[in-house]
């Protein structure tokens, strides 16, 4: 198995991957044993590129293949989030601090019944649903909120060329730290 990068900055490679239908609705996961929901997402091995490492994650987490889906396409540049201190482990080198993601927009080219959510040993998922384009910022993790809003506003445009949908969540970080 091949090992996972660690930058000099402490962030770990990885991608996202947000996965839409026809209908502009987004894959939703909820995380296993958890009531954590994300979009897949997943670490970039050393002789991978990032996206040999989205169609993995795709496959392994979704069970879709790179003939089941349209690459729309991607972040120009890494965004980074970094861990909370409970979630750093300190015993590791070396030391992660946090994910630097590449995103990928993706559109299912396929049916329903084509996803798998345990097509590895080790599922990600347990369950999926189909959301609104701004929900996963209002329903993430909130250290990964800053990186889901900036993804899906640069992404947005390759969605919705018309324009992007109304954001309803303005004052949803601000009421959650109360």
């Amino acid at each position: 198995m091949a090992a996972t990068l660690i930058d000099t900055d402490g962030y770990r490679p990885n991608v996202g991957i947000i996965l839409c239908n026809d209908n502009r609705q987004l894959f939703w996961g909820r995380r296993i044993g958890q009531d954590a929901w994300q979009f897949p997402q997943g670490g970039i091995k050393s002789e991978e590129t990032p996206e040999e490492a989205m169609f993995r994650e795709l496959r392994e987490e979704v069970g879709l293949g790179a003939e089941q889906v349209e690459v729309m396409g991607t972040t120009r540049d890494w965004l980074r989030y970094r861990l909370p201190e409970r979630y750093i482990r300190r015993n590791r080198e070396p030391l992660c601090i946090g994910q630097k993601q590449i995103w990928f927009l993706l559109r299912a080219q396929c049916g329903e019944e084509a996803f798998c959510l345990d097509n590895c040993e080790t599922p990600e998922f347990e369950e999926w649903r189909w959301v609104n384009y701004w929900q996963p910022v209002r329903e993430v993790i909130y250290f990964k909120r800053n990186v889901y809003t900036k993804a899906l506003e640069e992404l947005a445009p390759l969605l919705y060329p018309e324009g992007t949908p109304n954001r309803i969540h303005t004052n949803y970080l601000r009421q959650q730290r109360r």
